[in-house]
């Protein structure tokens, strides 16, 4: 039965997730021209399906990219073309803050915001991490602040109806993560770590779990399968709108297992990857009993981590005082751990 402490928590997150009135419900796409396929006359779901075993048969190749040569450091921003190139000139360019901590110890964090973040987003964050004495970048994911074209108001074409344009844009957040990666290294930092919230914590795993240099990673709101969170998480009803009638739940998670941790997970055992696995009990876009399949998986699998549970729910997560209690915890866990 509800506490009164959970229908507070509840009611408050209905509302931040409420409080936008520019979600578009967009027509459904199998979108196989994202992924370099021709149109498969009436087979889409078994064009996608037989895509997606490919990709997962030989991830390493999917996640590949030739180094970028055009880094540039101007006024604190990083900037250089992302691997992968779509129709968009303003998403090609990858953009990422940097907050270098007065004293070089060796360590760095790529931060990687939430869904929809704004370009202000998770700087306060990057400037606590300074304060341990550790550097922090701050990437745009694909789509999103400056990268996201004009028509858009909302980083619709990273997550969307298009299931091959959803895929095609995880893929080049994660590619854009290990060239941030590649800057950081070459900058003479040997200790790399990785923080991803919400969507970012989705782009992090797959990151980490094929790019051996990140030691230590905060997951900050987990879930196995990036297709569970959008068919019934509160924030994102309108995907889900767009969806049914057309595939199922199951079918989703099929097509875009090529973006979900769960697919990648396994590529973790054996490595010394400290994790930092956080949840919130009251989370209603990430669903609790999501959130804990990952943690299940990492005790069972014996993976070295540990977990925090945030009291509250997923948008309530950026409020007072959870902001704090989360920014602390994290900022500690990297500090003791990186």
């Amino acid at each position: 039965m509800p506490t009164l402490y959970s229908r507070w928590i509840s009611d408050w997150e209905y509302k931040l997730a409420t409080r936008d009135n520019n979600r578009v419900v967009r027509r459904f796409e199998w979108g196989l021209d994202w992924l370099g396929m021709p149109p498969a006359n009436g087979n889409s779901s078994r064009a996608l399906g037989e895509f997606a075993r490919g990709v997962l048969a030989d991830s390493d190749h999917f996640f590949a990219f030739e180094q970028p040569r055009d880094y540039r450091l101007d006024a604190g921003e990083l900037t250089f073309t992302s691997p992968i190139q779509t129709p968009y000139a303003e998403n090609n360019v990858v953009c990422a803050a940097f907050f270098p901590a007065r004293r070089d110890t060796g360590r760095a964090v790529l931060v990687l915001p939430q869904w929809n973040a704004d370009e202000q987003s998770h700087l306060a964050l990057c400037r606590l991490l300074n304060r341990f004495g550790i550097t922090a970048l701050r990437m745009s994911l694909a789509y999103h602040g400056r990268r996201m074209p004009p028509e858009l108001e909302r980083a619709d074409y990273h997550v969307s109806s298009n299931l091959g344009r959803t895929i095609h844009a995880s893929r080049q957040s994660v590619i854009d993560t290990r060239a941030c990666l590649d800057w950081l290294q070459q900058q003479g930092y040997s200790r790399l770590g990785i923080l991803g919230t919400s969507l970012g914590s989705c782009i992090a795993f797959i990151a980490a779990a094929h790019d051996r240099r990140i030691s230590t990673g905060v997951f900050n709101h987990v879930s196995m399968y990036f297709s569970d969170v959008i068919w019934t998480g509160l924030s994102t009803e309108h995907i889900r709108k767009g969806l049914v009638g057309e595939v199922t739940q199951d079918q989703l998670r099929d097509y875009w297992s090529v973006i979900s941790p769960a697919a990648y997970l396994d590529r973790l055992r054996g490595r010394d990857l400290k994790s930092l696995l956080i949840w919130a009990r009251h989370d209603s876009t990430f669903l609790p009993e999501y959130s804990r399949q990952v943690l299940e998986y990492f005790r069972s699998r014996e993976l070295p981590h540990e977990v925090f549970t945030l009291p509250c729910g997923h948008y309530t997560t950026g409020q007072f005082p959870f902001n704090i209690l989360d920014g602390m915890v994290m900022c500690r866990y990297l500090n003791r751990n990186l």
